[in-house]
Order: C-alpha cells, then sequence, then structure tokens
C-alpha cells in the first residue's frame, strides 16, 4: 500500500453513509442538510458517499459543513461529465479543503445512457483523461463489479466502491485489488427485525435496480440464479444484499464484509418513507450498534 493509499484509507475510517438524499439541490433542505451531515461528523462517520449521478458540486457544502468528513461521489457517471469538467471541480474543492474529496467514478447502465457501448473502454479513456488534466489517481476510485474493472481500479486508482454486492463478491473483489487498494463496498440496512416487513422494504427497494443488467449479470456470476433477479428478488437475495433484523444481526452482516476484505463499509439505511426522507435516526442507531 502507498502512502496517499494508506491515507486516504485512514482518512475515511471503518463506515461510512451512502445517501442520495443527501446529494439534493433542494435549496429549502440545504440547513437541514448541513446539520444532518455535521451530525454524521459527530457520530464518528468517517465519508459520506453521495448517490446519483453526483458531482464535485454536490459534495461542496457538506464539506463546508463540516470540519473532517470526506465527502465523496457514489458516483459521477462518466458519460455525462466531461473529464475536464471533474478534474476542474477536484482542484476547486482540493484547493479549499485539502483531502475532502473524493471522485467515485462509474459507467452507469445500458437503459439509463443513450448510446451506451463499451463501458470499460470508456472508462479507461476518462481516467486517461484524469491524468492529462493532473487529477491524482489517489484521489479516485471506481465503482466496480467484474474482474476487468476491478482491475482498473487496482491498476488507474486508489480502490474499488463496488454497489450492490455480498460478501463473497467483496471477498473475490480483494483477492484481484491484492492488499494495497481501498475496498470499500456499499451495504443497504434495514433497521426492522420482522421478516416480512424486512423484507419487503428490502424488495420495493430492490426492484428498481433488478431492471439494470450490471447488476443482474453481477448476481448470476456470484451462483444466484435467474429465479433470484426476478419480482424484487428472491428471498436468498435479499437476505444476501440487505442487513436487516436486530442488532445483533445487523452487525455480524455488517461485519462479514470487514471479514471478507473491506477497509471500509458505505452504510446505506432504506426505510419504509418517502425517497427524500434523511433516515436520521437510522444513522444513529447504526453508530451505536457498529460503536
Amino acid at each position: 500500500m502507498n502512502d496517499a493509499t494508506a491515507s486516504l484509507r485512514e482518512s475515511v475510517g471503518r463506515y461510512g453513509i451512502w445517501s442520495v438524499q443527501l446529494r439534493s439541490e433542494d435549496p429549502d433542505r440545504a440547513g437541514e442538510r448541513a446539520e444532518a451531515v455535521a451530525e454524521l461528523e459527530q457520530l464518528g462517520y468517517g465519508a459520506v458517499w453521495l448517490g446519483g449521478n453526483s458531482a464535485a458540486r454536490h459534495a461542496a457544502p457538506l464539506i463546508e459543513a463540516t470540519s473532517r468528513l470526506v465527502v465523496a461521489t457514489s458516483i459521477l457517471s462518466v458519460w455525462e461529465h466531461e473529464a475536464a469538467a471533474s478534474a476542474a471541480g477536484f482542484a476547486e474543492l482540493e484547493a479549499a479543503h485539502p483531502g475532502r474529496f473524493v471522485l467515485g467514478l462509474g459507467v452507469s447502465h445500458g437503459p439509463k445512457v443513450k448510446g451506451y457501448n463499451r463501458p470499460y473502454s470508456k472508462m479507461v479513456d476518462y481516467v486517461d483523461e484524469l491524468d492529462r488534466a493532473g487529477m491524482p489517481a489517489h484521489r479516485r476510485v471506481l465503482a466496480a463489479l467484474g474482474p476487468k474493472m476491478l482491475e482498473l481500479s487496482r491498476d488507474r486508482a486508489a480502490g474499488a466502491i463496488p454497489y450492490l454486492v455480498t460478501p463473497e463478491h467483496t471477498a473475490k473483489a480483494r483477492e484481484i485489488l491484492g492488499a494495497g487498494p481501498l475496498l470499500a463496498p456499499e451495504i443497504k440496512v434495514v433497521l426492522d427485525d420482522d421478516p416480512a416487513r424486512a423484507r419487503a422494504t428490502a424488495r420495493a427497494y430492490l426492484a428498481f435496480y433488478l431492471q439494470l443488467p450490471n447488476y443482474t449479470q453481477n448476481f448470476l456470476r456470484l451462483g444466484f440464479t435467474d429465479a433470484d433477479v426476478v419480482d424484487g428478488g428472491s428471498d436468498r437475495l435479499i437476505d444476501a444484499v440487505f442487513a436487516w433484523g436486530d442488532e445483533d444481526t445487523i452487525r455480524a452482516r455488517v461485519t462479514a464484509f470487514v471479514d471478507a476484505g473491506a477497509d471500509h463499509v458505505a452504510l446505506q439505511v432504506v426505510e419504509d418513507a418517502p425517497a427524500d426522507t434523511l433516515p436520521r435516526e437510522g444513522w444513529r442507531r447504526l453508530a451505536a450498534l457498529l460503536g
């Protein structure tokens, strides 16, 4: 592990929060977002990962509202943002708040991108452009699921931020990455110990992702079947990609990712609530049970 990657690993710590709500640009809720992210820092989380097609401008107000928290994109779509603009956004934030912003990049999904073609080559070209613009490799991470993208995360970035994966995938990813690069999988958490209710909440959330071939193909590589990835996902799939249950069960599930090789886990609280609701009580409960 080089010194720069070790510094990033230390900065993000063991636990972070993945949130699409904190990416919001609603000006009427800017104060609420600032207050929430400041509380996340106080709770001991080391990083916030901004869901959706996020960019440096979404991270800036959250960085300004905190003193040490790392804020990262998870992810910036390489189809929708020019590399030069991404490098410039990074440079501006780095100058104002050194070490506080990480650029998480991804190739998104065919059904969401017009003209989607050769995504791996697109990512290679993008990181080439970032290099030419002077953006340091150790301050970017890639949303990697398959072996080739994981290898690129190892060779051209600080590491990988796999989304919607299992501990088994984490173990495979660690084997490909080796000991040095950062491995920071996202984990979905339903803080509910009622099996029917927890799985229903999880299934309603997962249904959208099961329309995206990158995820379903990855599940098939991991040994799931076609029957597991329809109708919102089988119980087997739900139980593999969500941590739900009582506190001990959730703690054990999160620990399974760490034991499989994760350096950092990005925790996403999933609730049966309006999509723009900040799950602040859930973040507090997670901090307490993992503390």
